[in-house]
C-alpha cells in the first residue's frame, strides 16, 4: 500500500486551483440515472470516491465518455436493473459511501432500488435513517436484511407529501429531492439542507425539467414531474479543499494564492480561519493567504476561550473541523473544537499529540488544544490516515513538522483529493508517493 514521506519544516510559495468539488460530485452523478438522455458534467475531480461510482454507474448500464480532463458524459439509456442483485455490485458499492444517493434515482425513474450498507470513513456511525424515512414518507416499502447488511425498496405507490426531517441531511435531502422530482404530487421538505453543493444539484435538476422552489431555503417544495431531460452542468470549486489549502498556508508560514476559490459559496470558512488569527486577502474570486511568523486565535468579546464548532449550513462545515483542529496547534492561544455530528472524528488527535501538540481530548467530541505559538516545531513521526479529512489534517501537520514523517494508508487521502502529492510539490512541498 501507498505511503507519503513528507520531509517537513519547508515554506510553500505560489498558487494553487482548488479541484471540482467532492461531494457535489458525487450527487450530480447519481442525478444522471434520473434522465435516458445524455448529461454533460464538467470539473469533475479525479480522485478514487468519484472515480469508482462512474465505474460503478457503468456497470449498471451508463454510457459513459470522458472526452476531456474533468469532463463526463452519461446516458442511462439501458440500465440494467438485474445487476443490482449482483455480488459483484454489493462488493464496490459497499465500498462507496456515495452509494446511497442512487436511491433517489432509482425509486423516481424505475420504482425499484436495492443497496448494500454502504461504506465510507470510519469516523463514527452514519445512519441513513433521514433517507429512508424520506423514502417511506413518500410512500416506498423497504426491507432491510441483517444478515446480508442490504436494502431492498419498493416505490410503485408513491405520491408528494409533506416531511420533517429529523436532522438536515446533505445527503438525505439530495436523496428525497431527486426522488420527489419524479414523484405525482408535490412534496414539501422542511428542514432541508441547503448547502451550496444541494443547491447546484437542484438546479441541476431543474435544468432537466424539474419543478423545485425553495433553492437555497430550508424549505423545498418539488412538483413530480413525468420525465426528466439531458443537461449540461460544471461542479462548484470544492470548499473543503480550499480551507485545507488556507490551514496549509498558515502552518507552513507560506504565501500562498488559491485561485477560483469560489467565495460567495465559503459561507463561514474564511471567518472561522480568520478567528484562528489567519490573514488573507480575497480579491474576486481568488484568495491570497501571505506568509505569517504568528497568529493568534481570538476570544469571545467577554474573554472566554472561542469554541469552534460544526453546524448545518451557512454554519461551519464538519469536514474542515480537523484542519482547524491542526492550524490551531501552531498557534498563539487556546481554543475549543467541538465535533457534533461524529464521534470518532477526533480520535487522530493521538498522532498529534505524538508530534508534541498539546490537546486534550475531552471526550470523542471535544477538543482542548493549547497553541505552541510556533515556539517549538512539531515532531516528525510515522503514522496512518484513519479518513480522508483527518489524513490531510495529519498531512498538514508532516510539513510543517521537523524532520522525515511517513503517512501510511493514504488510500484514504486519495479517496478526497486530486493528486494532491504533485500539486503540492509545485508549491515546492518536500513530498513523494512509496
Amino acid at each position: 500500500m501507498d505511503a507519503f514521506e513528507i520531509i517537513g519544516g519547508k515554506s510553500l510559495s505560489g498558487s494553487i486551483v482548488p479541484q471540482g468539488a467532492k461531494n457535489e460530485a458525487l450527487q450530480v452523478i447519481c442525478a444522471t440515472l434520473l434522465t435516458a438522455d445524455t448529461v454533460r458534467l464538467s470539473n469533475i475531480p479525479d480522485i478514487r470516491d468519484v472515480n469508482l461510482l462512474i465505474e460503478l454507474l457503468g456497470d449498471i448500464g451508463s454510457e459513459i465518455h470522458n472526452p476531456e480532463k474533468g469532463v463526463y458524459t452519461f446516458r442511462a439509456n439501458h440500465i440494467n436493473l438485474a445487476y443490482l442483485q449482483t455480488e459483484e455490485y454489493k462488493s464496490i458499492a459497499s465500498k462507496l459511501r456515495g452509494s446511497v444517493m442512487l436511491l433517489g434515482p432509482m425509486l423516481a425513474r424505475f420504482k425499484k432500488a436495492y443497496i448494500p450498507k454502504p461504506g465510507g470513513d470510519k469516523i463514527g456511525r452514519r445512519r441513513i435513517d433521514t433517507h429512508l424515512i424520506g423514502f417511506e414518507n413518500l410512500g416506498a416499502k423497504f426491507i432491510f436484511n441483517a444478515s446480508e447488511s442490504t436494502y431492498t425498496l419498493d416505490a410503485s405507490n408513491m405520491k408528494g407529501c409533506y416531511m420533517l426531517l429529523d436532522e438536515a441531511s446533505v445527503t438525505g435531502t439530495a436523496n428525497i429531492v431527486m426522488a420527489a422530482s419524479m414523484t405525482p404530487g408535490t412534496t414539501t421538505i422542511y428542514n432541508a439542507a441547503c448547502e451550496p453543493y444541494l443547491q447546484q444539484l437542484c438546479r441541476m435538476l431543474v435544468s432537466m425539467g424539474a419543478n423545485i422552489r425553495g433553492i437555497g431555503s430550508n424549505l423545498l417544495v418539488i412538483d413530480g414531474v413525468d420525465k426528466l431531460k439531458g443537461t449540461e452542468h460544471r461542479l462548484l470549486a470544492d470548499m473543503i479543499e480550499v480551507g485545507s489549502f488556507i490551514g496549509l498556508a498558515a502552518m507552513t508560514h507560506s504565501d500562498l494564492t488559491i485561485e477560483n476559490a469560489q467565495v460567495e459559496h465559503l459561507g463561514r470558512i474564511p471567518d472561522v480561519f480568520r478567528k484562528l488569527g489567519i490573514k488573507m486577502d480575497i480579491v474576486n474570486d481568488n484568495i491570497h493567504v501571505p506568509a505569517q511568523d504568528h497568529y493568534e486565535i481570538q476570544t469571545f468579546i467577554d474573554g472566554s476561550i472561542l469554541t469552534i464548532a460544526d453546524a448545518p449550513w451557512p454554519g461551519f462545515t464538519p469536514d474542515l473541523l480537523s484542519v482547524a483542529l491542526v492550524v490551531a496547534t501552531q498557534a498563539r492561544g487556546s481554543v475549543l473544537i467541538h465535533q457534533k455530528m461524529f464521534e470518532s472524528r477526533l480520535f487522530f488527535v493521538d498522532r498529534l499529540i505524538e508530534m508534541g501538540a498539546q490537546i486534550i481530548l475531552c471526550d470523542p467530541h471535544r477538543a482542548a488544544v493549547v497553541g505552541l505559538d510556533h515556539s517549538a516545531k512539531l515532531r516528525s513521526i510515522e503514522m496512518s490516515s484513519p479518513d480522508i479529512r483527518a489524513g490531510v489534517s495529519l498531512l498538514i501537520a508532516a510539513l510543517s513538522a521537523d524532520g522525515t514523517s511517513i503517512i501510511r494508508n493514504i488510500n484514504q487521502i486519495d479517496r478526497g483529493y486530486q493528486q494532491i502529492d504533485k500539486r503540492l510539490q509545485k508549491l515546492g512541498a518536500q513530498i513523494q508517493r512509496i
